[in-house]
This record gives structure tokens, C-alpha cells and sequence, in this order.
């Protein structure tokens, strides 16, 4: 089993409307490096922490799982699609997703900020200046670590 973060803003799709639909693709995924993993690392059962960004506190909020690998992103076929790409054609996919499924919601937010502040965190892209990436692995020790912050509080 391998380990994710995957970021999303909370007024556009957050962990209460992931516990609310159960299970639900993980589409719009507009880079490259990002698509490669969801294409050809993420696996049916990996865990990823469901994150939220670009909100007044941003943090890991839940966990969910990777309930369907990778496949191709249908929204970048519906011209009517805010993910629409026309240089993604059905016999030739650019873009691809993951279906993900409700885990756990926490009961509060692990903020970015106490995570930019553990040590044993320090080389986790998420911490690390100028990561943009929407999709990021995570160690089995970074996945632990941060489980074992929600007991500190």
C-alpha cells in the first residue's frame, strides 16, 4: 500500500461532501506530474489524507481511500465541462483520475503550519517552498507522524 495527500478547496469539494457522497472521482487534474501518479502509482487501497487548501486554515482534514486506479479523466471530452481539453481525445487521454472513497474525517484541522514546523516532516513536499502540486506521495513514517499529531492535541 502506498500513501497520498490530495488537495482540495473546501468550498469547491471538501471532506464533508466526500462523507456526504461516499465515493466520488477525483477529476480536474490539470498537471502533468500529478496525472502520472494518479495514472501509474495509484493503486485500488492506497490511503491518501484528504487536504484542504486555499482557506483560512489550511490543513489535513480526513483520509480517504483510493477506491478505483487510475483512468482516463471523461470530463476533458464534455466541451460543456469546466475540465473540458480538446487535446485530450478519448482514443489518446491526456488527463486521468482516481475514484477516492470516505475513510475519516477528523476532529480537527492538522494546519499547515504545524506541519511546515515538525522536523521529522522536513523533507515532505507539502512543506517545502514553492510546491504547487494538487497530488504528493507520502512516507509511511510522514503518514504516521502526522496520524500521531491528532493525539497531541
Amino acid at each position: 500500500m502506498a500513501y497520498w495527500l490530495m488537495k482540495s478547496e473546501p468550498d469547491v469539494f471538501g471532506i464533508d461532501d466526500l462523507e456526504r457522497v461516499r465515493v466520488e472521482p477525483w477529476e480536474g487534474v490539470r498537471n502533468y506530474q500529478a496525472r502520472n501518479m494518479m495514472r501509474d502509482e495509484m493503486q485500488e487501497g492506497d490511503l491518501a489524507f484528504f487536504y484542504h487548501s486555499n482557506c483560512k486554515v489550511p490543513g489535513v482534514v480526513g483520509i480517504m481511500r483510493i477506491a478505483r486506479s487510475g483512468y482516463p479523466d471523461e470530463a476533458a471530452w464534455d466541451p460543456e465541462h469546466k475540465y473540458y481539453d480538446p487535446k485530450s481525445p478519448a482514443d489518446n487521454p491526456r488527463w486521468y483520475r482516481v475514484d477516492v472513497a470516505f475513510e475519516q474525517k477528523f476532529e480537527r484541522v492538522i494546519p499547515l503550519a504545524d506541519l511546515k514546523q515538525a522536523p521529522e516532516l522536513a523533507d515532505m513536499p507539502l512543506v517545502r517552498r514553492g510546491n504547487r502540486l494538487s497530488i504528493m506521495p507520502v512516507s509511511e513514517a510522514e503518514w504516521d507522524f502526522i496520524l500521531s499529531m491528532l493525539e497531541e492535541a
